[in-house]
């Protein structure tokens, strides 16, 4: 179960020199606007994946006044330290320095909802696929090593497309082949046993606190044209060679698992043309269900949920925090602070952030 005992956050953004003990259960953070509430999300984001989910410039999320920043934590039992700037970028587990960001993923899964990252349901397929490949991660322990080895594949297809290097391009679309069918299949798998999970009990129970939620579906469109077998990988490598020359003039791939995406529908209807209120409602019940799904899995996230108010009316808010509080999962989540019913049922601690400045005030 991941659980961040301590945090110290310094020189990210305007957090300079922060330093606080969470609850293990719920963490309200209250504060005016640009005070500082997004900050500590996308800093606690960027401990468990090394990255911001805001923007890819170091420059942006460096206190104005230093060159780096530094996020240290204790999890569970085990000492983590990033410290990041232009120059270096230093990962370390219990004093030891790592590589591997996936180690840090594993040791700290994160899921996360915020408007600044986006929702699911008719959401791009990028995002789409973002929230995808982050719950198969962490239940398929190959998934990785695979999605690599195919952006590299990928990668070398690419290249060889553009400089009109036909005679290399067989040896290629094999391995691609491959790895192109195993990222499918762990991504059916994975839908699959999401579904189930949608199905269970635990779920039901929640799903009925929504309204109009009779029938929520999704369907996994694999990136390949509908002649292609995704799971087969000579129906992969025959439409690859079938189609070189019409390749060729594009200069790109512009099939595969890099163009995978979901269809999400409510009532048969398809979700662009749902209200952005059901596709909001939707996309929580999505990552409810991923939750859901990897604690019944044994893996306990760690939960982001940025300017809650904006985004759930109060009855979906005391819905969410009492089914977060079953599922004995830490959370960390801001609002404005104008809603006391909110900050009364909070089971956890009550945090205040002023101008960059993390105080406890409970």
């Amino acid at each position: 179960m991941a659980v961040i005992n301590k945090l110290s956050i310094n020189q990210f953004r305007n957090l300079e020199n922060q330093y606080i003990e969470p609850s293990k259960n719920i963490n309200l953070f209250i504060a005016g606007n640009a005070q500082g509430k997004t900050n500590l999300i996308e800093a606690i984001y960027y401990l468990g994946h090394n990255r911001s989910f805001k923007t890819k410039t170091i420059a942006e999320v460096v206190h104005y006044n230093f060159n780096d920043f530094q996020i240290n934590a204790k999890v569970d039992n085990h000492r983590v330290k990033l410290e990041k700037s232009r120059k270096k970028n230093t990962i370390s587990i219990d004093q030891q320095r790592i590589k591997n960001t996936s180690q840090l993923t594993k040791l700290l899964p994160i899921q996360i909802i915020t408007p600044d990252k986006g929702f699911i349901v008719n959401g791009t397929p990028k995002n789409k696929r973002s929230y995808l490949d982050w719950g198969v991660f962490h239940v398929e322990l190959k998934f990785l090593e695979v999605f690599k080895s195919y952006n590299k594949t990928l990668k070398n297809i690419n290249v060889l497309l553009l400089n009109n290097k036909v005679s290399e391009l067989d040896f290629w679309f094999l391995e691609l082949s491959k790895t192109a069918k195993e990222i499918n299949k762990n991504r059916i798998q994975y839908i699959d046993q999401l579904k189930k999970t949608a199905d269970s009990k635990d779920l039901k129970q929640l799903l009925v606190l929504f309204d109009s939620i009779d029938s929520f579906d999704y369907q996994f469109y694999s990136g390949w044209p509908k002649e292609v077998d995704a799971l087969d990988e000579q129906s992969i490598y025959r439409y690859l060679s079938k189609n070189t020359q019409s390749l060729l003039k594009k200069n790109y791939l512009n099939y595969g698992p890099h163009k995978a995406s979901l269809n999400f529908s409510l009532n048969n209807k398809n979700e662009c043309f749902l209200s952005r209120g059901e596709q909001k409602t939707l996309s929580i019940i999505f990552w409810l269900t991923q939750v859901l799904m990897l604690v019944k899995q044994g893996v306990n996230p760690v939960v982001l949920i940025d300017d809650i108010s904006s985004e759930l009316d109060r009855k979906k808010i005391t819905t969410v925090l009492k089914y977060l509080n079953q599922l004995k999962v830490q959370v960390f989540m801001t609002d404005i602070g104008d809603n006391p019913s909110l900050i009364n049922s909070i089971d956890g601690a009550i945090f205040e952030i002023n101008e960059g400045v993390i105080k406890s005030i409970n």
